[in-house]
């Protein structure tokens, strides 16, 4: 780093700038808001400051009294995106679409006036609420990783050092030693946020003691879980905070290497944590001598193939090293001998974020929050039957019930009404995970509970399901995810999974007998015991879950040839209404099987046995005279 230029002047050089500019526009810029046209919306926004005779400012280079129009990452309100945030105000804008554009430049940026069809409104009350802060579904969360993502540019380094950004890692390098920076992480009690749950300190300190010349910290940013996005909305919002951690991990166990490795299909991740890369690289944050110190410590990004296996450690560190994503087994442990034989740690994007805040505020603080056993916060994405679907971060040991009603807005029933009635089950830990029934609303959320009753935190992902769900077609779900993403190595994983799978499409197709689920059971207890790795061993819990709490609905399949859902194409029966029908013969033209007779303007009759209930007859009935049931 250039002598006259230090992290402290840096940040105060920045914080100069911004205090020159008169407001600052935050147009959401995460992958979600960007697949809904925030980018057209940054445009217009920009056209319509400078048409106002407003000055523009994109990037704060020089001091400056105008408008700072900037993008973010992620600011977790995927439901309710594009999002704009207008500061100071601290005004929150949803839905926003480019057309919307000169009506906030006019309105609330000259006139400090709101404009009220884009402040966001609670679905359950119909109250409206401007303020950023104000909005339930932040104000019911406690933002500790996250606090940035969604503020700062995370395309500006600058920004991220005037926010004391890598200052604990300057003084992890000129005043602490190894042996203290474990201490503290491990007495801090983070525990590593990839769903093991494995104490992070513990980890470091291992692969501190190994003796070896050269060491690495891999980032594992291969988050493949369905409906997971925590760690790719931290790279897209907040890379700094990732290399800053990693530079801690390699400062605490004699590292000098690290890489990133991110899945792929996250290519604005991929992009933003290079130029992040890049950047740190050009202030000598990253390189030889960092910080002006007698300390090196390299950072290069990967591209992950895609693959779910890839996310255990030993078949991330084989991908690495170009061989085919398949897992070893353990020990040795990656700490003890990983990436080409060499010491090396893994974490998960979300622990080394959390590592900088750690060292920041003091292991004293960290504790403050979560329990005993497992301190600190996590980040889940919350998809599914909800009212606010989105990106969140509670303290662990949070109930399930306060993240579905103070967070999520409640459960959307059928009929679009929101209560907490309609919640039958979420599924917790992705396709590894486990259901929390109704009976589960007040677990306290945390490792040590959820291991409990058989569930994982696992990486994140919450997916939440109402009444009208049938829990054996998401057990299927989840199996035939994991039985695609099988490596294939070990026979219980590849073959097991795969008669798992055959033997759900059998309850759900009709075909099931008495002898199906003994079998079914038998067979996950097999490739739990049997498997190689974690992909493996956790396959089956999404179905010895649902097994366990909603039986019923497995033996209704089966016994009954009923689904008590009503969702399962094999069971529904369609019949006509001949109150209804008025003999239009549209139903009879359109269904491909002919299974519809009857003459014309006189009611049609359906001969379930040729049916193919394909629904197409539901569908063009235009007086609703056809109704399927299962």
């Amino acid at each position: 780093m250039p002598e006259t230029l230090s992290l402290k002047e840096i940040g105060l050089g920045y914080s100069r700038l911004k205090n020159g500019i008169k407001a600052r526009v935050v147009v959401c810029a995460g992958t979600g808001c960007v697949a809904n046209g925030s980018l057209e919306v940054f445009d217009a926004l920009k056209k319509s400051l400078e048409q106002n005779g407003l000055d523009v400012v994109l990037e704060l280079k020089k001091e400056e009294n105008g408008t700072l129009l900037s993008k973010s990452g992620c600011q977790g309100f995927c439901q309710m995106g594009p999002l704009v945030t207008i500061f100071p105000q601290g005004v929150l804008y949803t839905k926003v679409k480019p057309a919307d554009a000169e009506e906030i430049v006019t309105a609330t940026i000259k006139a400090n006036k709101l404009v009220e069809r884009l402040v966001y409104s609670n679905p359950s009350t119909g109250e409206r609420t401007a303020i950023l802060s104000e909005i339930p579904f932040y104000k019911k969360q406690h933002r500790y990783v996250l606090k940035s993502c969604g503020v700062i540019d995370p395309e500006d380094i600058n920004e991220y050092i005037a926010d004391n950004g890598y200052s604990s890692a300057e003084n992890a390098a000129f005043n602490m030693s190894p042996e203290v920076i474990c201490r503290d992480i491990s007495a801090s009690g983070l525990r590593g946020r990839g769903g093991a749950g494995f104490l992070t300190g513990r980890k470091w300190d291992m692969a501190r003691i190994q003796k070896s010349a050269k060491k690495y910290i891999v980032c594992n940013g291969d988050e493949g879980d369905p409906g997971a996005f925590m760690d790719r909305s931290v790279m897209e919002g907040n890379p700094h905070s990732v290399i800053e951690g990693m530079i801690i991990a390699g400062l605490a166990t004699g590292a000098d290497e690290g890489i990133v490795y991110v899945r792929t299909e996250y290519p604005l991740a991929v992009k933003r944590m290079r130029k992040a890369v890049a950047d740190a690289f050009a202030l000598n944050i990253l390189g030889s001598n960092i910080f002006a110190s007698d300390k090196s410590f390299n950072i290069s990004v990967m591209e992950g193939a895609g693959a779910f296996v890839c996310g255990e450690e030993t078949a991330l560190l084989a991908s690495v090293q170009g061989e085919r994503g398949m897992p070893a087994p353990k020990p040795p442990f990656p700490a003890q001998s990983g990436l080409w034989e060499k010491p090396t740690v893994i974490n998960n994007v979300e622990t080394l974020a959390t590592v900088p805040l750690i060292l920041r505020h003091g292991t004293a603080e960290y504790r403050k929050m979560g329990t005993e056993k497992t301190p600190g916060t996590k980040t889940f994405a919350l998809t599914g039957h909800v009212a606010n679907t989105g990106l969140i971060e509670v303290p662990f040991g949070t109930t399930l019930r306060h993240l579905l009603n103070e967070v999520a807005g409640g459960v959307t029933g059928e009929d679009g009404s929101v209560s907490l009635e309609a919640f039958k089950a979420v599924q917790i830990g992705g396709p590894s995970g486990a259901c929390l029934t109704r009976d589960h609303l007040d677990l306290p959320l945390d490792f040590d509970s959820l291991k409990s009753i058989g569930a994982m935190v696992g990486s994140g992902g919450l997916v939440v399901m109402n009444t009208c769900t049938c829990m054996v077609a998401i057990s299927r779900f989840f199996m035939q995810f994991t039985q695609n993403e099988s490596c294939g190595k070990c026979v219980p994983c590849r073959e097991g999974t795969k008669q798992m799978l055959n033997l759900l499409d059998d309850i759900l197709e009709g075909r099931a007998d008495d002898t199906t689920l003994p079998l079914l059971e038998e067979l996950a207890v097999a490739v739990q015991r049997g498997s190689l790795c974690g992909l493996g061993k956790s396959a089956p819990n999404p179905v010895l879950s649902t097994l366990k709490y909603f039986r019923q609905e497995y033996t209704a399949h089966i016994k009954e040839h009923r689904c008590p859902s009503g969702s399962c194409k094999a069971f529904i029966q369609y019949s006509i209404d001949p109150a209804l029908c008025k003999g239009c013969m549209l139903c009879a033209k359109k269904c491909p099987s002919g299974a519809i007779t009857g003459e014309l303007k006189k009611p049609h009759k359906i001969n379930t046995a040729a049916c193919t209930k394909c629904g197409i007859c539901v569908a063009s009935c235009k007086f609703k005279a056809i109704k399927g049931a299962a």
